[in-house]
């Protein structure tokens, strides 16, 4: 495994790039799921009620949601103990076979059962997948990124992610240029899946072709039992750190589905406003919210990760019930796009520099795993809940109830963000990688 030098900065460049389109094929695979669910839902399912079916899409998307905590300990563990580049790539390898797997599956009418049941399956293997690319990408960033740029290039796991929920998008709309409705139900749906799973093999390459990270190298070269790394019970010996993480994501996690995926169901079904419209603003949107990303990651090592995680928990607490409810009572294209790039603006202070600032609490040994694990299974249990509760409350005619909601979550955290440390001022990644770096160094780090 090639070592990378402090200094070179093309290759921690070329290294970034690499591990970050990477994410953004794996993201796109994950999302190009719920944008085409519509077209594909008959394919898989019983001739019906059409809601009927679109639940049953659902329930196999929120399945996948539930194998991310699996990912998040299987391929944590596997990047700690054979490598960041070898859990990298095999990440990749198994979303690659979810996508196919789902391109090449008959329909139910040729197969019956075995064709929901094949999807489920493949729903799995994604699941597994994302949740380990999350906890080694977030690692691996952080650890090739020039001392004292890590929170400017880690902030491309989340300018990746996003653009992966932009290129389903546009996937989308070019499709719908060139094929007819009938054609989109019939195979077209298949196009986005083949797409997804093509770019993950061309990606899986190219990770062959990254360098391991500085860190892993010197700690798979120092002489202690390979079996502490990665180890559940090792992890179990940073019961701050992991709680720290939970902190740390219950919130921005809750907050940004909320203004990412939420708010365009919340434009259509509240504000009144047409699909095709707020497709536009929601796609206008995050694609200034891709641009923010890194100009906050840069402003991070300036000014400190706390005093950006603080920002966002203070703006996040007080911001949420007006946006929400100013945006409930218009009808205005304008108006909205203002009032969802704001919230996107807030949520920034917390997506930009997340994967850092959790990377940089945890040792080499058990980085990967200390930043996947709990990330995953708060995400799950907050994060892939948080439109259903939405949506429970909007039922019982509530909905106000829900802004609350999360503006509580965001508060919980905030409390998190003003007791820490400054992560980047102790970073026990700098601290590992320093010539100097002694046992009683990383304690203290710690």
């Amino acid at each position: 495994m090639t070592r990378i030098e402090p200094g070179g900065e093309r290759r921690v460049v070329a290294n970034v790039l690499r591990g970050s389109i990477g994410n953004l094929v794996e993201w796109y695979d994950w999302y190009v799921y719920a944008a085409f669910s519509v077209y594909f839902a008959k394919s898989f399912f019983p001739d019906g009620d059409s809601t009927a079916q679109l639940l049953s899409t659902a329930a196999v998307f929120a399945v996948g949601f539930l194998m991310r905590p699996i990912g998040g300990w299987a391929l944590g563990r596997y990047a700690d103990r054979f490598g960041r580049r070898a859990a990298l790539t095999l990440s990749v390898t198994v979303m690659a076979a979810g996508s196919l797997i789902i391109a090449a599956t008959p329909s139910y009418a040729t197969i019956g059962l075995a064709a929901p049941f094949i999807l489920l399956l493949a729903r799995l293997l994604q699941g597994l997948s994302v949740g380990g690319e999350y906890a080694t990408s977030a690692t691996y960033l952080s650890e090739v990124a020039s001392s004292g740029r890590r929170g400017f290039y880690s902030s491309f796991q989340y300018v990746t992610l996003v653009a992966g929920q932009l290129t389903a998008l546009g996937v989308q709309i070019v499709l719908l240029q060139f094929l007819s409705s009938a054609q989109m139900y019939s195979w077209g749906w298949r196009i986005p899946f083949l797409i997804g799973a093509s770019g993950a093999i061309v990606v899986m390459l190219l990770r062959r072709g990254m360098d391991e990270s500085q860190s892993f190298t010197a700690e798979s070269a120092a002489p202690q039992a390979k079996s502490t790394r990665g180890s559940l019970r090792v992890l179990l010996e940073y019961p701050r750190e992991c709680l720290l993480v939970v902190g740390l994501t219950l919130g921005g996690t809750v907050a940004f589905y909320t203004y990412t995926t939420y708010m365009q169901k919340f434009m259509v079904n509240t504000s009144g406003i047409s699909k095709s419209t707020v497709a536009w603003i929601n796609f206008l949107a995050l694609l200034v919210f891709v641009v923010l990303q890194p100009i906050a990651g840069a402003l991070s090592d300036r000014i400190g990760r706390r005093t950006l995680l603080i920002t966002f928990g203070v703006l996040g607490t007080v911001g949420t019930v007006p946006i929400m409810t100013l945006l409930g009572d218009t009808r205005n294209p304008v108006a909205a796009f203002a009032l969802m790039l704001t919230a996107l603006v807030i949520i920034t202070g917390y997506t930009s520099i997340n994967a850092i600032v959790k990377a940089e609490l945890f040792p080499t040994r058990i980085r990967a795993l200390g930043v996947g694990l709990p990330y995953a299974l708060t995400v799950a249990i907050f994060g892939g809940t948080a439109e259903m509760i939405a949506l429970a409350l909007k039922k019982a005619g509530h909905e106000s109830l829900y802004f609350w909601y999360v503006s509580a979550c965001v508060l919980i955290s905030l409390a998190t963000y003003f007791f820490m440390r400054e992560t980047s001022a102790a970073s026990t990644i700098d601290a590992e990688d320093a010539p100097a770096a002694t046992p009683a160094t990383l304690s203290t780090a710690r």
